[in-house]
């Protein structure tokens, strides 16, 4: 007869198959977004409703894909610097039309939106191999360009777009001048005991404390903590300490491990900033916080640059 507890160790290990087996199966669907609930998968606007100078960039990926990305400039002559900014995980890059139209006024800058493969009009499903992948080939055509300074490119990274930016700013050193980090996680390792905190007894990254016996099975793992300490570049860290998806130490534990062999690494935090609203929330010292870094590190050499938008922010 079968005991009490051999029953209850066959339920355990039964579950633990199940959800292995979902998670092998279903993770690209918790890991990517591209479409949010109940809307669709194309672009709710373009930058021509806010009637900003732009152009339609398509963009094909080392393996083949046919990618969507807009260029979008703060004015016809505007050469830098150029911000390449990497989305969040949730929507496509119209969803963020309104923060980059922001971004245009208070920093003059020109900004490279990219589609990640299956995200708006891009081809495609979402991988990290496939993603870096695309990230690659936006910096490739950036670097490549005759109507911008490329020795101004600025990667920009929020949340998922965070550690998209670490992996292409450590690969290319001679293209990218800084990055920007904001609400960025350490791993998607550690971010699954968030999300769905039964994952934490299985899966987890350097900062976790569990058996991690199942991070074999993630096909996505995104150690940010692992490869941020090999950027060389200036590095401004944004924080929001109410960030409700990526806990704020996240940010702090990558702030401690760039810095360690990092010294042109900055953090500051916004006590107010939430994870999709740090831009809004932080006011006008998130956009001079930004501005004061690129002026340091990307701007020094461009007097006329730096006394103009100086000015313009002192009057706003």
């Amino acid at each position: 007869m079968v005991s009490y507890m051999s029953l209850l160790m066959y339920g355990v290990g039964g579950i633990v198959v199940a959800g292995m087996a979902l998670l092998v199966v279903f993770q690209e669907k918790l890991v990517y977004v591209p479409v949010l609930p109940g809307l669709t998968k194309s672009y709710p606007i373009t930058p021509a409703r806010l009637r900003m100078i732009y152009e339609d960039v398509w963009l094909t990926s080392s393996d083949g894909l046919r990618l969507h990305s807009w260029f979008i400039k703060f004015s016809p002559d505007c050469t830098g610097p150029t911000i390449l900014f990497f989305q969040e995980n949730a929507g496509n890059i119209a969803h963020r039309l309104e923060m980059v139209r922001i971004m245009l006024q208070k920093l003059h800058c020109n900004i490279f939106m990219l589609s990640y493969r299956g995200y708006g009009a891009s081809d495609g499903y979402p991988s990290q191999q496939g993603i870096t992948r695309d990230a690659q080939a936006a910096l490739d055509h950036l670097s490549q360009r005759t109507d911008i300074d490329t020795s101004q490119i600025v990667v920009f990274g929020r949340s998922l777009g965070g550690a998209v930016g670490v992996v292409v700013t450590k690969n290319n050193p001679d293209k990218v001048a800084a990055l920007i980090l904001e609400n960025t996680f350490t791993s998607i390792l550690d971010m699954a005991g968030v999300l769905l905190p039964f994952l934490k007894y299985f899966i987890g990254g350097s900062i976790s404390k569990g058996p991690k016996i199942l991070n074999f099975v993630v096909r996505s793992p995104w150690n940010t903590l692992d490869v941020v300490g090999e950027v060389k570049q200036p590095i401004l860290f944004l924080s929001g300490l109410r960030d409700e998806m990526v806990p704020p130490f996240h940010m702090q534990m990558l702030y401690a491990k760039a810095a360690a062999r990092n010294k042109r690494c900055t953090f500051v935090d916004f006590p107010n900033g939430m994870h999709m609203d740090t831009w809004l929330a932080g006011g006008d010292l998130y956009w001079k916080t930004v501005q004061t870094f690129l002026q340091k590190n990307v701007l020094q050499k461009n007097d006329d640059y730096f006394h103009a938008n100086t000015n313009d922010t002192e009057t706003r």
